[in-house]
C-alpha cells in the first residue's frame, strides 16, 4: 500500500514519494503568540500531528517543524497595553500554548523555531532578493515586487489582474505596486528593532516561514501544511519567496486543514463565538476534544458545538469502557475459542492493521479509520456481554491480549487511548464536577440523606433529592449493593 496526500498545488490527490527515500520533511505554520490558543489552533496542530505520527508508523524518518511568529503587530499592540516588553507577552503565551499542546497530547516537533531567533537568516534572504532584483527598497522598508514571479497565484489559483481590481490591498504610494508584500519593515518610534543592511526595523510575517523552513528541511522539503486560511496570500508569498531566492521548487506537496465553525458559524471574537482550548477543556477530557476533531477528513470543516462534543464523549467512553472490561487479559479463558462469533472477532482484529492503514494512507482519513475503530468495538462489545452473561462463553485471553494490541497501536498514531481506563473516567468524572457547581462531598452528603429518608419511608424527600441531583448532571442507581452516582454527558 502507498500513501495518497491531496496536494493543494494540483489540486487533487497525488502517490507520495519523498525527496529522499525513507525520509520526510514537513513544516506546519505556528501560531502568534500574543493571546490564548483557540480550538482552530487545536485542529491544525492535531492534525499535523497526526499526520507526523502515522508517517513515523508508517517507516518514515520525520523531521517536523512547527514555528513560534513572536515579533508582530498584535504582539507590540498587547505588549504596550500592559506596559511590558514584547518578549514578555511572546514568552507568556508560548509557554501557555505549550502547556496546550501538551494537554491534547501533541507531540513536540523536531524543531520549534522563534522568528526573532532567526533574522540572520531572513535578512539573508531578503539580501538574495534584492540583489535578483525581485524586491526593492524604500527608505528602509524593502517589498517583494509580485511581478517578478511569473508564477504568483500558483498555489491559490489567483492571478494578479484579477487580485488587482478586486482584492483588499494594503494601500501605500510608496509601493510599485498595491500587491507588494513587505520583507522588512522600517523599526518605529519605541518599537522592538534588530539591525539590518537597510537600517533598524523587522521582518514582515511571510519571510519567517520561507527562511526558517529553508534552514531546518533545506531548500526543497516534502509537506508544508496549515490552515486553508493560509493558502493566501500567506503561503502563496511563502512560495515567491522561497522560489525567487533558491530559484527552486519550494514544497513538493502542500496540506491545508479544513475550518472549525462553532453551531455552523464561522468562529469569531465578534461573533462572540470564541472558545480558547483551555475553556473547552474545563469540561472535557482532552482525547475526548482530540476525538472530535479528528472524526471528520482534515480537509473538510468541522462544527463544533456541545451537542457534538457530547456525542464525542459517548464515544470515547465506549472505547475506554471496552478497553477496561479488556484490561484483566486473566480473567478470560487461556484457550481460543470455537464460536462463530469469537472466530468472527479474531478475523476482524486480524484484518483491522490493514484497513487501518488503507484509510489512513488515503490522505490521511482518520475519520474512517475511527470509524473502523467504532466497528471492531461494537464487535468486541457483543463478545464481553456475552461473557457476562454466560460464564461458559469462552472469550479466550489470547483475543482480549490481541484487542488491546490493536487499540494501542491505533491510539498511538491518532494519540488516543494513551490512559488507564481508571484514569480516563477518573478525569471525566472531575471535568463534570467543575462544570456542574457540586463538589464530591456534597453528592456524597446528599446521597446518604436520601438513604436516610428512603429507610424511613420519605419517599416525596428521596424523590426531591434524586432530582435535585439530576439537575445539576448527578445520575443515581440504586443497586443491592446501594447506591452509585455519575455524571450524564453534557
Amino acid at each position: 500500500m502507498a500513501i495518497t496526500i491531496y496536494n493543494t498545488m494540483k489540486k487533487k490527490k497525488e502517490l507520495f514519494t519523498p525527496l529522499q527515500e525513507g525520509k520526510v520533511g514537513m513544516y506546519a505554520c505556528g501560531v502568534t503568540v500574543y493571546d490564548l490558543s483557540h480550538i482552530g489552533h487545536a485542529r491544525a496542530m492535531v492534525v499535523f500531528d497526526v499526520i507526523q505520527r502515522y508517517l513515523k508508523y508508517r517507516g518514515y524518518d520525520v523531521t517536523y517543524v512547527r514555528n513560534y511568529t513572536d515579533i508582530d503587530d498584535k504582539i507590540i499592540n498587547r505588549a504596550n497595553e500592559e506596559g511590558v516588553p514584547f518578549n514578555v507577552i511572546s514568552e507568556r503565551y508560548i509557554e501557555e500554548f505549550d502547556a496546550d499542546m501538551e494537554s491534547l497530547g501533541v507531540e513536540k516537533p523536531a524543531y520549534t523555531p522563534r522568528a526573532t531567533h532567526h533574522i540572520r537568516e531572513m535578512t539573508d534572504m531578503i539580501q538574495v532578493l534584492l540583489e535578483k532584483g525581485k524586491a526593492y527598497e524604500v527608505e528602509g522598508d524593502v517589498y517583494f515586487n509580485v511581478r517578478q514571479f511569473s508564477d504568483y497565484g500558483k498555489l491559490s489559483g489567483k492571478d494578479i489582474d484579477g487580485l488587482l481590481s478586486g482584492a483588499r490591498v494594503e494601500i501605500d504610494d510608496r509601493k510599485q505596486s498595491p500587491l507588494d508584500f513587505a520583507l522588512w519593515k522600517k523599526s518605529k518610534d519605541g518599537e522592538p528593532s534588530w539591525e539590518s543592511p537597510w537600517g533598524k526595523g523587522r521582518p514582515g510575517w511571510h519571510i519567517e516561514c520561507s527562511a526558517m523552513s529553508c534552514k531546518y528541511l533545506g531548500e526543497t522539503f516534502d509537506i508544508h501544511g496549515g490552515g486553508m486560511d493560509l493558502i493566501f496570500p500567506h503561503h502563496e508569498n511563502e512560495i515567491a519567496q522561497a522560489e525567487c531566492s533558491t530559484g527552486k521548487q519550494f514544497v513538493r506537496y502542500w496540506m491545508h486543514n479544513g475550518f472549525v465553525n462553532i453551531d455552523r458559524e464561522k468562529m469569531s471574537k465578534s461573533l462572540k463565538n470564541f472558545l480558547t482550548i483551555r475553556e473547552v477543556l474545563k469540561d472535557y477530557h482532552p482525547e475526548v476534544m482530540r476525538l472530535f476533531l479528528l472524526s471528520n477528513h482534515y480537509r473538510s470543516p468541522v462544527d463544533f458545538s456541545r451537542q457534538n462534543l457530547i456525542e464525542t464523549r459517548s464515544g470515547m467512553d465506549r472505547f475506554y469502557a471496552l478497553l477496561n472490561e479488556l484490561e484483566d487479559a486473566d480473567r478470560f479463558s487461556g484457550d481460543a475459542g470455537e464460536d462463530e462469533a469469537e472466530k468472527g472477532a479474531r478475523e476482524e482484529l486480524t484484518a483491522f492493521p490493514d484497513r487501518f492503514k488503507g484509510a489512513m494512507d488515503d490522505d490521511f482519513n482518520t475519520a474512517a479509520a475511527i470509524g473502523i475503530l467504532y466497528t471492531l468495538t461494537k464487535t468486541l462489545n457483543r463478545l464481553v456481554d456475552r461473557k457476562k452473561k454466560n460464564l461458559l462463553f469462552n472469550f479466550s485471553r489470547d483475543l482480549a491480549l490481541q484487542a488491546q494490541n490493536v487499540f494501542r497501536e491505533a491510539g498511538n498514531v491518532l494519540g488516543l487511548f494513551q490512559e488507564a481506563p481508571s484514569e480516563y473516567f477518573e478525569k471525566q468524572k472531575k471535568n463534570s464536577i467543575a462544570s456542574s457547581g457540586i463538589n464530591e462531598k456534597e453528592i456524597e452528603k446528599l446521597i446518604a440523606e436520601r438513604i436516610k429518608a428512603r429507610n424511613g419511608k420519605d419517599w416525596k424527600r428521596a424523590d426531591e433529592i434524586r432530582n435535585s441531583l439530576a439537575e445539576k448532571g448527578v445520575i443515581l442507581k440504586d443497586s443491592p449493593n446501594g447506591t452509585e452516582w455519575s455524571f450524564k454527558n453534557k
